[in-house]
């Protein structure tokens, strides 16, 4: 016998099943590096998450408010919707009327003070429904704030744009401490009548 006949005939597809596994193994272990680069947002802008702003947004004039409560058909003044100038501020302004009256003496004085006081924000519709929700705790900062104030200031236009800065102050202080976040802009006076 030769030597030819003693060795074992070796199979031709066994190389051919290795050149189609090696480049699929290398295939799938490149391509999931890439996919976990990419989730990381190292190349291609990922998916990596992003963390929104949980604070009340501007909302420019014309912008929905995805905060805003929808009006049903046929409620409102006119059944039209909200028109907005085109001058002035690029944001639009809601307003907040306290239903009820505030009531208080003045800081070393017999007088009282009677205010009705609107609030406005020009933010998304979230500084509203929190100066509803803690309008308790929002009543007693204003009454304490009126309660600061000197008599002389409540017959005066200086006096009383800083109670209204003061009064937005502690609006703000208490929305901050139950919310996180103020988003009142102004403090504006409805009635207001001393005695």
């Amino acid at each position: 016998m030769s030597d030819k006949e003693d060795k074992p005939k070796k199979k031709k597809g066994g190389g051919m099943l290795m050149k189609i596994v090696m480049p699929l193994g290398l295939l799938a272990v490149g391509g999931g590096g890439v996919f976990g680069l990419m989730a990381a947002g190292v190349i291609g802008g990922g998916h990596a998450e992003v963390k929104e702003d949980p604070n009340p947004k501007l909302v420019r004039k014309g912008e929905v408010d995805p905060y805003a409560p929808v009006a049903k058909e046929g409620e409102g003044e006119g059944g039209g919707a909200d028109v907005e100038g085109e001058g002035g501020s690029e944001f639009r302004t809601v307003y907040y009327n306290f239903p009820e009256d505030f009531t208080s003496n003045l800081k070393d004085s017999e007088a009282l003070l009677q205010v009705n006081i609107a609030a406005s924000t020009r933010r998304d519709y979230r500084v509203i429904l929190w100066m509803k929700k803690h309008e308790l705790a929002i009543r007693s900062a204003v009454l304490i704030a009126i309660a600061d104030t000197p008599e002389e200031d409540v017959y005066s236009p200086i006096g009383k744009d800083r109670l209204q800065k003061r009064l937005t102050a502690a609006i703000n202080k208490v929305l901050t401490g139950t919310e996180g976040f103020g988003g009142v802009d102004a403090v504006y006076f409805k009635t207001f009548i001393v005695q």
